[in-house]
């Protein structure tokens, strides 16, 4: 899962992988659900933070 991303992804990444609009990625980063931190006003996202994202979120269907 995730192979041909590096370790750090993107917002763009994220929103194309969760087939899902940039504003929601950043809700769900502001909110603590997606783990990840900012480096001035740019969000790193470390490539495990959103397999777990994935992972809690299949486990709740």
């Amino acid at each position: 899962m995730l192979d041909g991303y590096q370790d750090i992804i993107t917002i763009p990444e994220i929103a194309g992988i969760l087939y899902i609009g940039k504003n929601r990625v950043y809700e769900l980063l502001e909110n603590g659900t997606i783990k990840g931190f900012r480096i001035g006003r740019v969000w790193k996202v470390p490539k495990e933070s959103l397999k777990e994202y994935i992972l809690m979120q299949s486990r709740l269907k």
